[in-house]
């Protein structure tokens, strides 16, 4: 019995050592409040110098400023600006136009540089003059 005594005395100092990875009690401070940050969306910058489509029958539409546009078709059915670039989308029953327009220079109002077109029914790919001449107001 005497033995058993013993090693229950001498057991949790040697487990202790044992165990002993300099874990040490100490009184930790409150953890600090989330910050709020606004962050705005990485914008990929547009070319230096935007493509610009030249193609007959769109020689009212490249180059245009966004008023002209809207005066040309009407309102825009969808307007998004990424970054200094912008998109207008134009509507009808025959076809959907997307106009993209960029700043020939920095700092420069944005003007049509590309246009899309398809098919209002389906989203097939429609000629672009066409469909600028069925978009286009009397």
């Amino acid at each position: 019995m005497h033995r058993n005594l013993l090693l229950a005395l001498t057991l949790p100092p040697m487990l202790a050592a044992c165990g002993s990875g300099g874990v040490k009690s100490v009184a930790s401070a409150p953890p600090p409040k989330p910050q709020l940050v606004a962050v705005r969306a990485p914008v990929h910058a547009p070319p230096a110098r935007p493509r610009v489509l030249a193609a007959p029958g769109l020689e009212g539409v490249i180059g245009a400023s966004p008023d002209e546009l809207t005066r040309r078709f009407g309102p825009a059915r969808l307007d998004v600006w990424e970054g200094d670039a912008r998109k207008l989308q134009f509507t009808g029953t025959a076809c959907v136009l997307d106009v993209y327009l960029y700043p020939p220079a920095p700092g420069a109002p944005p003007e049509a540089t590309y246009v899309d077109a398809r098919r209002a029914s389906d989203g097939q790919d429609v000629d672009r003059t066409s469909c600028v001449a069925a978009l286009k107001r009397p």
